[in-house]
């Protein structure tokens, strides 16, 4: 009786050894996490990121493309609207692009490393190394790790991040709030590790020129970048880029004020009660149309042509607790149709809203903002200005006072808006 007590014992000593053989801790896979970063050379995805935001859920199409050591592209694209940007960083700088208006702003910045972006590997990797309180549970498929949110909004508190238990590729990402209310589903088509790039995919004319030339699908893949498998593709056509530091058809028309500083309408850019004006009264270049934060060039573009005209008030519907708006004033008609809404009480903060024609402007170094379905540019230390374009209208909101977690969901909220 006691030698079958003791066979029964040593069955079951085996069987629960097999059954937690091969099964990875929290630390475990943390641990392999560090060695895919620190191992990374490219990757390719694509996801669709669902946000839910406001009274109906926005959907976008998201590629994402990296290469080692700092090359990033991020296309964008809202099919409602048929309009794509693209954030593209290279040796040149970080490029925002609207291929489709033919409008690229260009600045100084250390982006993506100094903010996370729910779209990129490293932000998710980041965030479940650096939580110490990180939860992990499996499925069949995926280790489904439940962290905290490190995004630059208070809104976002936890998110839920699904890796591939086969090589650890992100298959899904929820973000919620402090309701736990999912506020930015993102699910991944595909991921690929390894993958290979033309040598100018992050070329920012190539990029520019395959926006103006796609149909309804500018920031998606379709040639280029193959990984070993030859299952994945990266995409646009080809234009050689100009010389480092320039952008072809713009040189000469860089903007140099005299003491360095940057000027709107002939005033330092601390003047907020203007919109950005035609530095020369009339387009230079019709068919290009650019503002680059490092040479201050801008020029005119067909596009533009085509959607000028006058919008109406567009009004965010987010106001932060304790501000009201104080005034529209009337703004001098310069060609650019703006209009100004003032806001007063515990932040005190303009936003005006144009459709720049033409205009040279020279910009200080900057930062990127994802603001929800696109991108925006911060500039500015005691008083920040967020630039952004959205159906073809830029975008300013301007402010001393006003945090850039709320300028970000003001901004957010005027995405879905229409003129009055």
């Amino acid at each position: 009786m006691r030698r079958i007590s003791w066979m029964l014992a040593m069955v079951m000593c085996v069987t629960l050894l097999l059954a937690g053989c091969g099964k990875k801790s929290a630390d475990d896979v943390v641990k392999d996490l560090s060695d895919v970063v620190s191992d990374l050379n490219s990757y390719h995805g694509t996801a669709l990121m669902t946000l839910h935001t406001g009274d109906t859920p926005q959907e976008y199409k998201v590629d994402i493309s990296y290469r080692k050591p700092s090359y990033y592209r991020i296309a964008m694209t809202n099919e409602k609207k048929d309009v794509t940007q693209i954030v593209l960083r290279n040796d040149e700088g970080v490029f925002v692009l609207t291929p489709s208006l033919n409008k690229s702003f260009r600045f100084k910045s250390d982006w993506p490393n100094n903010q996370g972006q729910v779209y990129l590997y490293e932000t998710l990797v980041r965030s479940i190394i650096g939580d110490a309180s990180r939860q992990l549970a499996t499925d069949d498929k995926s280790y489904v790790f439940d962290v905290a949110a490190n995004y630059n909004s208070h809104a976002l508190v936890r998110q839920k991040i699904w890796l591939s238990k086969n090589n650890y590729a992100p298959t899904q990402v929820q973000v919620s709030d402090a309701n736990a209310k999912v506020v930015v589903d993102l699910k991944f088509d595909q991921f690929a590790f390894d993958t290979k790039f033309d040598k100018d995919s992050f070329d920012m004319e190539r990029n520019m020129a395959s926006g103006k030339t796609s149909t309804g699908s500018e920031g998606a893949p379709s040639s280029g970048a193959v990984e070993p498998s030859g299952q994945l593709e990266d995409g646009t056509t080809g234009v050689t880029s100009g010389e480092p530091g320039q952008e072809q058809g713009t040189a000469g028309d860089a903007v140099q004020q005299p003491s360095g500083e940057a000027k709107v309408d002939g005033t330092a850019t601390n003047d907020t009660s203007k919109p950005d004006a035609a530095a020369n009264g009339k387009a230079q270049h019709p068919a290009s149309s650019s503002v680059d934060a490092a040479t201050g060039t801008s020029a005119g573009t067909d596009a533009a042509e085509a959607v000028m005209g006058e919008f109406g008030l567009i009004e965010p519907s987010y106001t932060p607790a304790g501000v009201q708006i104080k005034d529209t004033p009337e703004l001098e008609d310069n060609g650019t149709h703006a209009v100004m809404l003032r806001y007063s009480g515990t932040y005190n903060y303009t936003i005006v809203e144009a459709r720049p024609k033409d205009r040279a402007v020279a910009l200080t170094a900057g930062e990127l903002v994802d603001i929800g379905g696109s991108f925006a540019v911060l500039t500015g230390s005691e008083q920040q200005t967020m630039t952004w374009m959205n159906d073809g209208i830029e975008f300013r909101i301007t402010s001393a006072d006003l945090p850039v977690s709320e300028m970000i969901q003001i901004a957010a909220s005027i995405q879905d808006q229409s003129g009055k």
